[in-house]
Order: structure tokens, then C-alpha cells, then sequence
């Protein structure tokens, strides 16, 4: 798996991650960091076009997969913003405590293989007043889709780089101790058991 994993997966995940739905799905949320900005899984940089400028002071990326970061670096040089690439995954966030004012996570949580650690720490790096602005593919709302998901699962992992169909997005993310101020959630064009998103802001 580690060739598969470290060369071939991220073009898979450019392109799947890339697609028009899902970059309307960006443009509807990044624009809305400011400050000191973690991106949790910032991949190959596809949220880079949609930042604001003057709204960014810096931006902390998270990611662990050294070609996602290699993708990433024509985009974010062509951003102009000020980037610092982290390489770790969400469970390990190296910022000390209430030091960012936005996390902005696009179709990641997905991936973390202990999510509920992850949001944890995110609520620990996050300053009081700041939100966390999501944009995640999860658990479907009807139930002949989430049988699907929870039975394709197993394989789904595997040749997706861990990513779950079935992650019940809005419960983890209030589980790890956040308020959902704002939630939209709908299927994205495409195919039904990974296609169903959830979007918003939590604080």
C-alpha cells in the first residue's frame, strides 16, 4: 500500500476532491476564514484559490502525506498567502492552546482515523469567539443509502486512504465539545452513499 498510498492516492484524491461540486462547496466557506487559520488535511491545496488576501495573517496546513504537500506547494505559491505545511495528521496538533481563530476542515474528518480526538484537539487550538468552518461528506439521511455505505465501508477504507461513508459528521463534531451555529446539508451530485455533504459553522 505505500506506493499506492503515497503516489498514486493523492491524484486520485486532486481529482475526486477537485470536482465542481465539491469546489462550490469551498467557495461557499473559505472565504469566510480570517486571522490565524489552521486547515486541517489541507491535501493538495484545492481551498488555496478561495482564500481572501486580506483577511489571512497566516495559514497552518496539516498534512501528513509528503506528496499532498508537493502537490500543494504550485497552489499555494500561486495563493501568495503565508502558509506553514505541518506534517501531521488532525490527532496531533502541534499550536499551543487558543491560538488560531479559524479551522477550516473540507471532506478530512472523513480520513482521521480517531475523529473525536481530532476534534478535540481542534477545540483546544481554537480561540474563544473563533469557528470552525466545515465542509464534510458523511452518514446519509436515508436509510437504504446508509445500508450501503455501512456495508461498502470496509472496502471503501481501503481504497480510499481510510476515508468512512459513514461518519455521523454533525454528531462528532458537537461531541468534541462544539456549538453548530450554522448546518446545510444535502447530496452533492454524484454517487448517493459519498455524496451526501454537510456544511457549516461551529464555534
Amino acid at each position: 500500500m505505500g506506493v499506492y498510498e503515497n503516489h498514486i492516492l493523492p491524484h486520485v484524491i486532486n481529482f475526486c476532491c477537485g470536482l465542481e461540486p465539491v469546489n462550490r462547496q469551498r467557495e461557499k466557506l473559505v472565504p469566510l476564514a480570517q486571522g490565524k487559520i489552521l486547515e486541517v488535511g489541507m491535501g493538495t491545496g484545492l481551498n488555496m484559490p478561495y482564500y481572501r488576501r486580506d483577511n489571512v495573517e497566516v495559514i497552518y496546513g496539516l498534512e501528513p502525506n509528503a506528496k499532498s504537500c508537493e502537490m500543494a506547494a504550485a497552489r499555494i505559491a500561486e495563493a501568495g498567502l503565508d502558509v506553514d505545511m505541518i506534517g501531521l495528521d488532525g490527532q496531533e496538533i502541534p499550536l499551543d492552546r487558543d491560538s488560531v481563530d479559524t479551522i477550516v476542515l473540507t471532506y478530512t474528518l472523513c480520513t482521521i482515523p480517531d475523529a473525536m480526538k481530532a476534534v478535540g484537539e481542534m477545540r483546544r487550538v481554537l480561540k474563544p469567539g473563533g469557528r470552525l468552518l466545515f465542509s464534510e461528506h458523511g452518514k446519509a439521511p436515508d436509510a437504504t443509502v446508509r445500508k450501503w455505505q455501512d456495508r461498502i465501508n470496509p472496502m471503501w477504507k481501503v481504497i480510499g486512504g481510510g476515508c468512512n461513508l459513514n461518519r455521523d459528521i454533525p454528531d462528532l463534531i458537537r461531541s468534541g465539545g462544539f456549538d453548530i451555529e450554522e448546518l446545510d446539508e444535502m447530496y452533492l451530485p454524484g454517487p448517493k452513499v459519498a455524496a451526501y455533504t454537510y456544511w457549516g459553522a461551529a464555534s
